[in-house]
């Protein structure tokens, strides 16, 4: 017996997870999409796990960057989550003007009071998994945003969690 997609896709949908802006910028250009596939590896040295779907635009820009930012969404930034990913039609330079940015150490875009933390990566290998590529980045700054809530996926929709600031 194995598992549909459709039924694989469905009970990832009771899995919650933080809502996501991945940035990169360098040599290849500047990108940016909404992921929600995202997660610790290792704390020695700081390692996330980034998935991105191989048919994605920005795939191709984030490998040859070799850097990204995850910049996890604070609760009132839908807006943004929905412009990353594609809804408007924004192009890239109409998606990154909907908000404030600085750099860090790796020169990938870091979002200035639109996340509650971001961190600043080195691609440090790539594995090619189905539809997706599963990035390994090692965290080489970390910014602390505002506090207050974050943004989480589940069921399908946006959902606030945390506290008040």
């Amino acid at each position: 017996m194995s598992v549909t997609r459709q039924e694989f896709r469905d009970a990832m949908a009771r899995l919650g997870a933080a809502v996501n802006v991945l940035t990169t910028d360098g040599m290849a250009g500047r990108a940016g999409l909404t992921a929600s596939a995202v997660c610790s590896v290792t704390d020695e040295p700081p390692t996330l796990l980034v998935c991105l779907n191989r048919a994605s635009r920005g795939n191709a820009v984030f490998k040859a960057n070799g850097v990204l930012c995850v910049n996890t969404l604070a609760a009132d930034r839908t807006a943004l989550s929905d412009v990353f990913a594609g809804k408007g039609g924004l192009d890239t330079e109409a998606r990154f003007a909907q908000a404030a940015w600085t750099r860090l150490v790796t020169g990938a875009p870091v979002l200035e009071e639109a996340c509650v933390v971001a961190f600043d990566c080195r691609i440090t290998e790539v594995l090619e998994k189905g539809t997706h590529s599963v990035f390994f980045a090692e965290v080489e700054a970390i910014r602390h945003g505002a506090p207050g809530g974050a943004l989480i996926w589940y069921a399908r929709d946006y959902h606030p969690v945390g506290h008040a600031a």
